[in-house]
Order: C-alpha cells, then sequence, then structure tokens
C-alpha cells in the first residue's frame, strides 16, 4: 500500500471540511477522489501534499505512519496544481532544468521533455506555449523527480479534446511504468477511463468507493432513457430529472416507456446503461462540477 488515511480530520470551527475520513491507495493504480465543489476533496489532497495540517487521523506513506509530509516524502511524491504560475521568459526547457534542481535524483530534462512530447517546443518560451502545452509542461515538472504517486488536480480542465487524450496517454504510461496516480478531475469521462479505484466524497465524508464498474453495477441503476424537450409531463414520468439541457429517469420497462415519449411528440432520446455520473448524480443529488 502506498498511501493510507484513517480517520482523516480537518475542522475550521464548527466546518467540518474533512470529517472522519478513510480510504487506501494502491500501488501501481488510478486511485480518483471525485466530489462536487466544496465537498472536501481540494483540503484532502493538499493534506496529503503537505500543503494543509490536519485536525486529527492517520496518515502512512510507504506503509510507514508519519505525522508531518517531511522533505524526504516530498522527493518521493509529485505535484500538479489545479493552477501553477510559472517564469513566462524562460524555455521549456530552462524550466524542466530549474524544477529538476529541486530534487537529489529523477528524470534528466531532456528525458521529461521527450515524456510530454515538447521536443519541438524545447527552445520555446514558456509564454509562447499553448494551453494543451503548457498543461503537458506542467505534468512533467511533476515527473521530474521521478516519484512513487504523483497528484494530479483536474490536469486537463479548459484542454480541447485532443490535448486531454495526450495527457490521458502519459497518465497511463506513468502507471504502466508501475506508478502510481491519483488523481481528482471535473470530467467524469475522465474518472471512468483511467481509473482503478474511486473515492466520492461530500458534504466532508466518503459517500462510496470501489471501481467504477462496481460503483455502477451496486447503485442499482437500471436503463436509463435520455431526452431532450421543451416541457415534459410529470404525470407520465413523475420519476424524471433534469441535467443540464436533457431530461433523464431510469426505467425497468425500456418498451413501455418508449411509447410513453412517442405519445407525448418526444422523438429525440436515447436509451443508455448508467454511467459513474448518473451514480455521482443519485449519491450526492449534484453534478461534479456543481
Amino acid at each position: 500500500m502506498i498511501l493510507a488515511v484513517k480517520n482523516l480530520k480537518k475542522y475550521y470551527g464548527d466546518l467540518k471540511a474533512v470529517n472522519n475520513i478513510s480510504f487506501e491507495v494502491k500501488r501501481g493504480t488510478v486511485f480518483s477522489l471525485l466530489g462536487p465543489n466544496g465537498a472536501g476533496k481540494t483540503t484532502t489532497v493538499e493534506i496529503l501534499e503537505g500543503l494543509r495540517k490536519k485536525t486529527g487521523g492517520e496518515i502512512y506513506y510507504f506503509g510507514e505512519k508519519v505525522n508531518d509530509i517531511t522533505k524526504s516524502i516530498k522527493e518521493k511524491i509529485g505535484v500538479a496544481l489545479q493552477k501553477t504560475e510559472l517564469f513566462k521568459e524562460l524555455t521549456v526547457l530552462e524550466t524542466v532544468k530549474l524544477f529538476r534542481s529541486f530534487y537529489q535524483k529523477g528524470f534528466t530534462p531532456k528525458e521529461i521533455v521527450d515524456m510530454v512530447g515538447l521536443n519541438e517546443k524545447a527552445k520555446s518560451r514558456v509564454k509562447n506555449l499553448s494551453g494543451g502545452q503548457l498543461q503537458r509542461l506542467v505534468l512533467g515538472l511533476a515527473f521530474v523527480n521521478d516519484p512513487e504517486i504523483i497528484f494530479l488536480d483536474e490536469p486537463t480542465t479548459g484542454l480541447d479534446p485532443q490535448s486531454r487524450r495526450h495527457i490521458w496517454e502519459i497518465i497511463q504510461a506513468f502507471k504502466k511504468s508501475g506508478k502510481t496516480i491519483f488523481l481528482t478531475t471535473h470530467y467524469m469521462e475522465e474518472a471512468e477511463r483511467l481509473a482503478d479505484m474511486v473515492c466520492i466524497i461530500d458534504n466532508g465524508k466518503i459517500v462510496a468507493s470501489g471501481s467504477p464498474d462496481e460503483l455502477i453495477k451496486s447503485s442499482g441503476l437500471k436503463s436509463i432513457i435520455e431526452f431532450q424537450a421543451d416541457n415534459i409531463s410529470t404525470t407520465h414520468f413523475p420519476n424524471c430529472k433534469k441535467l443540464g439541457d436533457k431530461f433523464f429517469f431510469e426505467t425497468t420497462n425500456v418498451a413501455e416507456d418508449i411509447q410513453k415519449l412517442l405519445a407525448n411528440g418526444i422523438e429525440d432520446f436515447i436509451v443508455r446503461h448508467p454511467t459513474l455520473e448518473d451514480v455521482f448524480l443519485k449519491l450526492t443529488g449534484k453534478k461534479l462540477r456543481d
């Protein structure tokens, strides 16, 4: 076990930002902590990174109980924050060299630039990088010390689909090398695609944990019918919910409910299996971005 927390707490007066949570992160896996804004996930991650002090509970790194996140632990972890400010006038290679100098061991700057696919931009200034290139550089900086576990806080927010998939490939390659990723994300598809284990946190507490498939199967959710309409009949569809610009509801009788939709003039619909997003909504009553 590379990381474990037991009964972790962080209180601010009467506010219980993290309220007695426990989980374990296995070596060589992608672990994703999901929660709506204000749920406690960022506070949890910042405690584990050594940026905040815990109120109570226990933290275990690499099989040993730790009271503080010391320099020796930080030598073995990598961190990509949600927002990272870099020296805009430095080149890509100069930036990597600077961050590499903070650690005793790790990859060479050239290996990092190769790893994140920025060879052609090695001599370009940071200020001239595109959003996707900048995010790849930030990811590379989190890898410079060849960490055992890397914390990625919403690594693909704001990126186009192609750049996002490039980041996914880098994460998957890191995992294949036997390393561990602790991921927070606002993209449910990202967690469903990458994560081996998911913990859902809401109001400072863990409300569910398991692999994406386990969470979906244990949710009890049936087939989902999703459709668009200007308005709906609450008589015909009493359990219907709205998510964004679409309506959806669970069904155990697909054929009968499709007939109801057609009878109400609704022809734009899809029938699908439940997803991790549906499980999240059922457990928290919120969308991931709320």
